[in-house]
C-alpha cells in the first residue's frame, strides 16, 4: 500500500513538471522513508535509523530553520512518507503548511517538541511562548532519541533490533556530551555565566547549565523579528550590568548587528560565532549535532573563563 500511494504521489508531481523520476521498484523505495525538517533533527535520525531505512533531511546546511523552503518534489516525499520527524513549537515557521498538509492527509508524525518538558521563553518579548530550541540541552534530546526509538518499531517491514542497538549506542554519546558540557562550563564561576547572543536560543543551555541569559539582539524567538533602537539601548545597559567579557554570534545570521551592539555598548567586549540552529557542511566545523554541541561548549567556555 505505501508503494503504491508513493508511486501515486510522485505520478502527481510530475504532472506539475517537477520532473521526479518514476517508481521503478528500486531498493530505495522498498526501504522505509523517514522525512525530517530539520539537519539537526536529521543527524539524529540518521544516527538511530541507520541503514534500517532511507532518510531525506528537508533543511539543508548553513540555513534558516524559522525560514527555509521546499520544492515540490521535497513536499511529494513528505506525502510519502511512512514517518515524518520535526521539531514543533513553531520552529519551522517557512514549512508549517506543508507539515499541516501531511498531517491532515494522515502520515505518521513524531513531533520533537511534543516528546520533551518543554520551556517558555523568558523574556518579556516572548513571554508564554515555547521555546522550540531544546537541542542546546543534551539531555532532552535524549527524551527525543526514546520516542523516535518507538515510533520507528512501529513501521512496517523496518530492522527493529536494528533501530535498539542504534538507539542504545547513540544515547551513550548523547550522555558522554553531556559529562562533557558539564565538566567544561564547571570552570566557569558563576559570576560569569551570562549570554547574549543574537535571539533566544540558549534557554533550554541555561537551564541544563546554570547560566543567565542576559538578553538578545534580535527580540523575541524567530530570527525573523528586528530589534528597536530601545531594544539596543536596554541591552547595552544589562551588558554593562552585567560585565560580561564575550557576546555571541549565530552562524546562521550575520553578525552586523551583534558588532554594533559590541561597540555601543562602550565596554572591551569580544564577538565570538557559534552554531546554534543549523549544522553545516563537511570541513566547516559542525557538521553533526555532537561536533555542533563540542564547538559550541568549547567557545563558549573559552570565551567567558578568566
Amino acid at each position: 500500500m505505501r508503494m503504491l500511494r508513493t508511486c501515486a504521489l510522485l505520478s502527481a508531481t510530475v504532472v506539475l513538471g517537477v520532473g521526479v523520476a518514476g517508481c521503478t521498484g528500486s531498493a530505495e523505495a522498498d526501504r522505509p522513508q523517514i522525512v525530517v525538517t530539520t539537519n539537526i533533527l536529521g543527524d539524529v535520525v540518521e544516527n538511530v535509523v541507520g541503514d534500517a531505512a532511507e532518510v531525506t533531511t528537508l533543511m539543508k546546511p548553513n540555513a534558516d530553520p524559522h525560514s527555509f523552503e521546499i520544492s515540490a518534489q521535497e513536499a511529494a516525499r513528505m506525502d510519502a512518507a511512512d514517518l515524518l520527524v520535526t521539531n514543533g513549537l513553531g520552529l519551522e515557521e517557512g514549512l508549517q503548511q506543508h507539515i499541516d498538509r501531511t498531517s491532515s492527509a494522515g502520515v505518521p508524525t513524531l513531533i520533537a517538541g511534543d516528546v520533551i518538558e518543554v520551556l517558555p521563553y523568558t523574556s518579556e518579548d516572548a513571554a508564554g511562548a515555547d521555546d522550540p530550541h531544546f537541542w542546546t540541552d543534551p539531555s532532552r534530546m535524549v527524551d527525543v532519541v526514546d520516542a523516535l526509538e518507538d515510533a520507528l518499531a512501529d513501521i512496517d517491514g523496518i530492522d527493529v533490533e536494528q533501530i535498539r542497538d542504534n538507539s542504545a549506542a547513540y544515547r551513550g554519546d548523547l550522555a558522554e556530551l553531556d559529562e562533557e558540557m558539564s565538566a567544561s562550563f564547571a570552570a566557569i564561576p558563576a559570576d560569569r555565566r551570562a549570554l547574549v547572543t543574537n535571539h533566544h536560543v540558549f534557554g533550554y543551555l541555561a537551564d541544563r547549565f546554570d547560566f543567565r541569559l542576559v538578553g538578545t539582539v534580535i527580540p523575541g524567538g524567530t530570527t525573523l523579528a528586528a530589534p528597536s533602537a530601545a531594544d539596543l539601548r536596554d541591552l547595552t545597559d544589562a551588558i554593562d550590568e552585567a560585565g560580561v567579557p564575550t557576546i555571541f554570534a549565530e552562524s546562521s545570521q550575520p553578525d552586523r548587528l551583534i558588532q554594533v551592539l559590541a561597540s555601543e555598548a562602550g565596554i572591551e567586549v569580544d564577538v565570538v560565532e557559534l552554531f546554534t540552529e543549523s549544522l553545516t557542511e563537511p570541513g566547516e566545523g559542525a557538521d553533526t549535532y555532537l561536533t555542533m554541541m563540542r564547538a559550541n561548549t568549547e567557545r563558549i567556555a573559552d570565551g567567558l573563563t578568566p
